[in-house]
């Protein structure tokens, strides 16, 4: 079994549609851990703000299998997936990890460059799989958070969502 780490985003019908991407994974995937719900700014464009966590899982499925998954439930939801991924969507799910694999290549990026780029991500990533090493560079997602440069984006705890 392989671990992977998947982030999910919403600007439209946010609760609506975070809830409904946790329940088609833990329905695609099984037992899933999810980090906390934060509201940030939209990232790139002018838009609502998103809600954005976490989730993991175990899985025996290949990569492409998992990516597939993935962009199925995203398509279920409403995503209309073209050239330009920036502007508002109702769902956005990220495969950020997927055990210690590294893999750069047309239709995947494992582990994701993005973790390093945004607080929305990094943050839910270093408080769900603290002691967990990025796979290229050896070192913990706390100690990685706790050394967080780049201008974070404003991060607001979700506290009153509740997740499936």
């Amino acid at each position: 079994m392989t671990q992977v780490v998947i982030s999910i985003g919403s600007n439209i019908d946010r609760e609506l549609n975070v809830k409904r991407a946790v329940s088609s994974l833990a329905h695609t995937f099984g037992s899933l851990s999810c980090s906390p719900v934060y509201e940030s700014e939209a990232s790139g464009f002018d838009g609502p703000p998103f809600y954005n966590l976490v989730v993991v899982f175990e899985t025996s499925m290949d990569v492409s299998s998992v990516r597939e998954k993935i962009r199925a439930i995203e398509i279920c939801q409403g995503r209309q997936i073209g050239n330009d991924r920036r502007g508002s969507r109702s769902l956005d799910l990220d495969l950020l990890l997927y055990g210690n694999f590294v893999l750069y290549d047309i239709d995947i990026d494992v582990p994701r460059q993005e973790i390093f780029h945004h607080a929305y991500i990094l943050k839910p990533l270093a408080e769900l799989l603290p002691e967990v090493c990025h796979p290229l560079i050896g070192e913990s997602f706390r100690d990685i958070w706790s050394r967080f440069s780049l201008q974070p984006e404003s991060l607001a705890l979700v506290e009153d969502l509740k997740l499936p």
